[in-house]
Order: structure tokens, then sequence, then C-alpha cells
């Protein structure tokens, strides 16, 4: 057989490879897109999943060729190794890769070196149409060749790289697949230099950050690990009469869970936490089977709501710091600033909470209510008597906090040393300052010991 002879361009096709455009397709064209699609594409599939974005490629008016771009796999063997991104990396920056779930070449179009002219115009444009359209940008694409009918040609010369074959499953729903025996070529493209190393990268540039906070938190702490901390808090006092399927102890370690993760609204977005846990993990947590048929059910809205407003604060309070300390140890001695401060709560209606933190290791070290109507003032001078201060401790906090009994708390009672500021509307305390500068006396309450001072 003799060796298949490249055909030459002639002037015709090569006028249409120069003036060939991608463009997205405009409102009303999606019906045409997709009929083409279901008509010419081998599939005869025009449905995507997630995220997407249309393109069309014409040349005077014609229309030549289609891609689309949509959500990427959910898991892929290959493209995970290659990367080499962690499981929790994976689930928070799959936003950042992309699919080429469809390209076609349209009938009587067929042009030397059109599809890889194509994918090179469309490759170039697509992360800046997808921050238009999406909000943020691209950093990697896929696509899936099934070599029953194509080669991949066309991704091969336009840069993409082949990484093997996939295990033979095509996706039947969002989260569902279905296992087909045609195993497909796995081709990937970075979207930008250095790609693949910001997709594992600790942290990711602001620019594509982004896209893992509208990642919803889940609990990725073993079986192990929640049965330790719901052992840990065993000892926490439990008010209900009669626990039922949720115990005490159970709830609070799926609380603390789902705060390290990132969840901050309340009931819902805890019931949604908890609905991310497999059976293993709730039986792990000690709670019960139920229903019919009876199974590991996680706890609902009302179980969170009723939890947090019927738990004594002071003891979920104790507990929390209990396991802070079992988890990071003792605090050090250099790490001795602490930062008073009150904030309102996010999506809490108004709830506003003081609260201390140490301001190297960021370990938290309490919180006081503040009382609806009052400011955070009386809330702080209340915390500093409880939170765990220490002898020497400096606390600092801003010029609200600037009281003479927020200082003598610090300094009398626990024996700590305090950092304060002082603004231009506490004329007050501003003029006090200055006499005792001029005359270089320690400023009082603490003249006997030195300690103190308001800046």
């Amino acid at each position: 057989m003799k060796a298949r002879q490249k055909r030459s361009v002639s002037a015709g096709e090569q006028a249409v490879l120069d003036g060939v455009q991608v463009r997205l397709i405009e409102a009303g064209e999606q019906e045409r897109f997709d009929r083409l699609l279901i008509e010419q594409h081998y599939l005869h599939n025009a449905e995507m999943v997630g995220a997407r974005l249309c393109y069309v490629a014409q040349y005077e008016g014609q229309w030549l060729a289609l891609l689309s771009w949509s959500a990427p796999a959910y898991r892929l063997k290959a493209r995970e190794a290659w990367i080499g991104w962690s499981e929790a990396q994976r689930r928070r920056r799959l936003g950042l890769v992309v699919n080429n779930s469809r390209f076609l070449i349209l009938e009587r179009a067929h042009y030397p070196n059109l599809a890889s002219r194509v994918m090179r115009l469309c490759v170039e444009r697509l992360s800046t149409d997808w921050v238009l359209r999406w909000g943020h940008p691209l950093l990697l694409a896929e696509s899936f060749v099934d070599v029953q009918v194509f080669r991949g040609t066309c991704y091969k010369v336009s840069g993409w790289q082949e990484l093997g074959l996939t295990q033979g499953y095509g996706r039947n729903r969002e989260d569902f697949y279905l296992k087909h025996d045609r195993p497909k070529q796995l081709w990937v493209r970075e979207l930008r230099a250095g790609a693949r190393e910001l997709l594992k990268a600790r942290t990711l540039p602001p620019d594509y950050a982004g896209v893992e906070e509208k990642v919803a938190p889940v609990c990725e702490h073993s079986a192990q690990d929640l049965q330790a901390m719901r052992q840990f808090f065993g000892a926490a006092p439990d008010w209900r009469h009669k626990i039922g399927d949720y115990g005490c102890a159970g709830l609070i370690a799926l609380v603390e869970c789902a705060s390290l993760g990132g969840v901050q609204r309340g009931q819902r977005d805890l019931a949604a936490f908890a609905r991310t846990l497999s059976s293993v993990q709730l039986r792990a947590l000690g709670f019960r089977k139920k229903g019919h048929p009876r199974r590991y059910r996680p706890p609902a809205e009302t179980t969170f709501y009723r939890f947090l407003t019927g738990m004594d604060s002071d003891a979920l309070q104790q507990a929390l710091q209990a396991w802070q300390e079992h988890q990071l140890g003792p605090r050090s001695a250099t790490d001795d600033v602490v930062a008073v401060d009150g904030k309102e709560l996010l999506s809490s209606q108004g709830v506003k909470v003081a609260s201390a933190y140490a301001v190297k290791s960021g370990r938290w070290l309490g919180s006081q209510m503040i009382a609806t109507g009052s400011n955070e003032i009386p809330a702080v001078q209340q915390l500093l008597r409880t939170a765990p201060l220490r002898e020497g401790d400096k606390v600092t906090g801003d010029a609200l906090n600037t009281q003479q009994e927020t200082a003598q708390i610090i300094v009398q009672e626990r024996g700590a040393d305090y950092l304060l500021s002082v603004k231009g509307n506490q004329p007050g305390i501003a003029a006090t300052l200055q006499r005792q500068s001029a005359s270089r006396r320690a400023f009082p309450p603490s003249a006997a010991s030195g300690r103190g001072a308001v800046l």
C-alpha cells in the first residue's frame, strides 16, 4: 500500500484559513447550534453539564465549525496524577478546569488544517471569555477523543498533551457515571504558563482564589478523627431530657469540623455540611440509625437550631478551647500579644460578639456576646475577666476600649499589660496623656508597677 500523500492547500482554502474567525454564539443562535450538533456530531447529543460556553467558527458569515466548553470530569486518575494535586485541592479547584465537550467541523467545511486553526483561535480567548461570563479565569482544558472514530491529530498539533486512556466510564447525570467499555484518549492543555504548578500550589493567586470560595465545604476528617473528637467532647453537659438520635458530643464535634472547614452561616449551612458526611462518618460521631429503611441520616436544620440555642455557651466554649489546647498544645511564651475586638457575625441579622485572639498564632481565646442595644465595652470587659490571659500578656484593642475600668481589669485583676490607642474624639484622655507626658509620670492605674501604656 502506498503511503498517503499530504495534499497541498489551495489558494481558496488558504484564504479560509487566514480569514476564519471564532466567536461566541449570540442570543437566538443556541437552537441552531444544538440542532447542528444533534444532526452532525457523532454523539448526536447537545447536552452539557454546569457552566458552559459555545463558539462558532465562521468565514464570511458561513458557519464552519462548532465548539462547546463545559464542566470537567469530576475525577480522572490520569489527570490527577499528572497535576499532582491533593484530593482537597481537586475538589476546591476543579472550577479552574474546563472540558472541550463538543468539537464539530460542519459538513462541506473540511478544509486542511481548519480544525487546528479553529482550536488555536478558540483556546486563545477561552479564559478571557470565561471571566466575562462566569467571573473567573481558567487554567486547564481537557478533552476526550474516541480512538475508534478519531486520532486526536488536531489536539496534538494545537499543543495539547495526551495523558493516556480513560477507564471507560461516561457521565450519565451530573454526579453519576456508567461504564461504557469504550476508553478514550485524555488530552490536556495549559491555558497559561505554569498552570499545572498553580493547580497544586499551596495557595492560588488572587485572580484564581475566588473559585475556592464558591465551593461548599465538605467534611474531610476520617472516621477515626471524628470518633476521637466525639470521645473528647463526651464530658460536655447535655441539657436535654431526651437525647434522641444525635448526642451532644457528636454535635459539638460536627460543629467544630464545620467551623474548621469554613462554615459560617448558622444551622442551614451546618445541615448542608452534615449532608456531605458518609454513613461511616455519621456512625463515628455516635449518631443512630433512623427512618424506614433504617440508616444513618445527617442532622437537619431543626436539630442544629435546638442545639445552638439550647447548649450552654460557656460550656461549649470551654469544650472547644480544651480541644484547641489538645490539638495545638499550650500557647508559647512568645505568643503574648492578645487582641480584643467586637464584630457582627456574618448573616446573623445584627448579632455582635467580642472575641480575643493571640496575635502571633491566631489562637482563639474566647468570645462574649454583645448585648442588644449596647456596645462592645462591657462585653470586652467580661471577656477579659474569663479569657485565659497570662501574667505578662500584652492586650491591645481599638480606641473604643480605652477605658479606665478595662485597663484596671487587665492590670489589677489579670496581671497583664495593655497597649491601647486614643483618637481625636477622646479629648479628655488626650489631655491627660499630654499632661502625663509633660511631667514624665507613669500613666495610671499602673503607676506603681510601671505596667500599661496608652498611645
